[in-house]
């Protein structure tokens, strides 16, 4: 668990090497040893200075969630966290000088416990980051790290790895002041222990914080510098988080109260802000979603068993689009030579130079060599000739989606491709099935749709049609692990998952401006509830006229079975005003060049407000009843296959907000019989998209859930 040694010198060393786990972690088993071992090397005399290391390539990743939710009261997760809060006091109060040997990744937990050492030396491994992410899952650092970082470095300093969760590298964490020095790798041992030598010699050593006189670097709270730095943070947080994420928040307070006491008073707010942060639904819903269900999708836990694993050397992109552009250049950078296709020879270098455009701003900004570059800029070849395609283990299509488009690129791409190479689509509407029909080979055949920027979106919808082989499901899961992102799984219909629920999102706003409802209302209420964009400005990002084409595909498609949304006549009626949206300069906004977009003002006139509008709750209500409810259609239909997929994807896919877990969590919060008495009381008011299907009617008169656990 943790290896121990004593040398001649009188050199303790405290080796974190936890049995059956690629990384260590803050559990009950390591705590135990932890603090078993501290009581062990202050009470002996024999021991002169302690050096804590890893046998691992990383410290310590962190602490344990599941150990962490497993407490069953607030008070057993407040004693666990003063348990390890009183251990490491004790050993950067012995008088014993204590180093932290640092070779790799130090995060959360990991550098709460670095931070109680006098002296911190890490390697010089390009891979390593430290920081305190634990607000990304909704959580505060529970052991020290709101106390101990703003006291080292200084508050304002401190507030950005706190507050936003930043990752730093060994370099910038030196530069900061959280490390000490920073050594070639497999060095790090030594100079720590050079340093204790010394240390041994003057006579112990001190944390700062204990010493006499000790000033807070930058300024105490009560300075009026740090009074301002905490009115802004209030102000930013607020305006960022609308109030919906306690973690913010309380790392604040803890800072804020903690360090106008002395440390051991700052970690007792600490813990019991921690336990209160812990224990609250929106840590519960982040930890659930963007830990355990993110780690099951990216440990690809549904991908079909018994098929080989594939490894992929070369693919093909046909279309040099913005979105063909981005799939070649997450390929290229993955080591995949990329076949890049297009009609025109400059059509296809344009789409070669996107990665040349962002490689050259990582490389301004020291992410990235010229080596490199040019190393993966070498992986993508332009071209128009369907021929190069030969031994290529995938081609995805990124052409326009036209069905006569697509089913032409797929015919010529299978005339050159090998038996066992996959086809896919990245159609973000049209069914699979349909689009398989053009193939020679449709078990072969499937959706992989990216979103856009493809660099920047972690994430891939891959679509299952009615003839799709487990084997090319499984082997396109590769590819995306293979790219470094996210897969959901979901089977084939119309609009599949994300865009189908996105959907619904944008044109309820729609339909609200119709109603009459002020356009400010509406947007303010989509930030309110916690999307990233109010639904109009996010209608002008995708166009106005996107919609409005699916929508006409739709019905010519589905003919009498069609059934429209308010919402569809709001954005058919921008269209035929030349409004599209921002690619156009004008649409709900205006976009004056070189200015700040403005919401419109001949929307008063278009949809003239209602002399009675709703409340700021029920525009909330309805911009996030009707995804969840939508999602709960597409779990009823058997287009999604699991809750994990649904929420993961929500979130990373259009920016479903966090602290609600996803769509289905939110369900779950609420309980189905409450949520379907929303929806039956929504639909009454506002029409048949809010009717719950039938799975989630007998989900309320049974108590079922979708998450089966706790």
């Amino acid at each position: 668990m943790i290896d121990y040694s004593l040398d001649s010198h009188g050199i303790a060393t405290l080796s974190w090497n936890m049995p059956g786990r690629s990384q260590n972690v803050l559990n009950e088993e390591s705590c135990n040893a932890l603090c078993e071992l501290v009581e062990r090397v202050v009470g002996d005399a024999a021991v002169k200075g302690i050096l804590m290391t890893s046998a691992k390539p990383d410290f310590i990743a962190g602490g344990d969630l599941e150990w962490l939710l497993s407490a069953k009261t607030a008070e057993a997760l407040f004693e666990r966290v003063v348990r390890l809060d009183r251990a490491l006091r004790k050993l950067e109060t012995c008088g014993k000088p204590v180093a932290m040997a640092l070779p790799g990744t130090t995060l959360g937990g990991g550098l709460e416990v670095a931070l109680c050492g006098h002296y911190r030396v890490a390697a010089d491994n390009p891979k390593a980051r430290f920081g305190l992410p634990e607000v990304t899952l909704g959580l505060l650092p529970g052991g020290g790290g709101t106390q101990r970082l703003p006291r080292l470095v200084g508050i304002q300093k401190s507030l950005p790895l706190l507050l936003e969760g930043k990752r730093l590298t060994a370099a910038a964490a030196r530069e900061l002041g959280i490390l000490n020095e920073v050594v070639p790798a497999g060095s790090e041992p030594d100079a720590a222990h050079a340093w204790l030598l010394g240390a041994i010699a003057a006579g112990g050593a001190q944390q700062p914080w204990d010493a006499r006189g000790f000033k807070i670097p930058g300024g105490a709270v009560s300075s009026p510098a740090v009074q301002q730095v905490f009115m802004a943070a209030n102000a930013m947080l607020r305006a960022k988080t609308y109030g919906n994420y306690p973690a913010p928040r309380n790392i604040l307070s803890c800072v804020y109260e903690g360090l106008m006491t002395d440390l051991d008073t700052g970690l007792m707010t600490e813990a019991r802000y921690f336990v209160q942060t812990v224990l609250s639904p929106q840590a519960k819903n982040m930890i659930r979603t963007l830990f355990f269900s993110m780690n099951q999708a990216n440990k690809l836990a549904s991908r079909p068993k018994d098929v080989p694993q594939q490894k992929y050397s070369k693919i093909g992109v046909l279309g040099a689009g913005m979105m063909g552009a981005g799939i070649a250049y997450v390929a290229a950078k993955a080591g995949i030579e990329v076949v890049l296709v297009d009609t025109a020879q400059a059509s296809a270098e344009n789409g070669k130079a996107y990665s040349a455009g962002l490689l050259d701003k990582q490389q301004k900004r020291g992410q990235v060599s010229a080596e490199k570059a040019a190393a993966l800029l070498a992986r993508i070849v332009p071209t128009t000739d369907f021929a190069l395609l030969a031994g290529a283990e995938l081609v995805v299509e990124a052409v326009f989606e036209d069905r006569a488009i697509k089913a032409d690129v797929t015919r010529r791409a299978e005339a050159v491709l090998g038996g066992d190479a996959i086809f896919a689509s990245n159609t973000s509407t049209l069914p699979i099935s349909g689009l398989a029909e053009a193939s020679a080979r449709p078990a072969n055949f499937i959706g992989l749709h990216f979103f856009s920027p493809v660099d920047r979106m972690a994430i891939v919808e891959i679509i299952v049609g009615q003839q799709t082989s487990d084997a090319t499901l499984a082997r396109s899961m590769d590819l995306v692990r293979a790219l470094g992102m996210t897969p959901i799984v979901v089977n084939d219909s119309r609009g599949f998952y994300t865009s189908r629920v996105f959907s619904t999102y944008v044109l309820e706003g729609l339909a609200l401006l119709a109603e009459g409802v002020a356009p400010a209302l509406i947007e303010n209420a989509g930030l309110q509830a916690g999307m990233p964009v109010g639904p109009l400005a996010l209608t002008d990002e995708v166009s106005s006229e996107l919609i409005w084409k699916i929508d006409r595909q739709t019905r010519l498609d589905l003919g009498s079975a069609y059934k429209g949304r308010p919402g569809h006549e709001v954005a058919a009626r921008m269209v035929e005003l030349g409004r599209i949206g921002k690619k156009a300069g004008k649409g709900f906004y205006d976009y004056p060049e070189g200015g700040k977009k403005s919401l419109w003002a001949g929307l008063a006139e278009l949809f003239p407000r209602a002399a009675v509008q709703p409340d700021l709750p029920q525009v909330v209500e309805r911009l996030t009843v009707v995804q969840a409810v939508e999602t709960a259609r597409c779990m009823d239909e058997g287009v999604l296959r699991s809750a994990r997929d649904a929420d993961v994807g929500a979130i990373l896919a259009w920016g479903f907000p966090p602290f609600r877990g996803g769509p289905l969590s939110m369900i779950d919060n609420a309980g189905a019989a409450t949520f379907v008495a929303q929806c039956k009381r929504l639909a009454a008011a506002h029409g048949e998209r809010f009717v719950p299907p039938a799975q989630l009617k007998a989900m309320a008169a049974s108590g079922a859930t979708y998450y089966t656990e706790g």
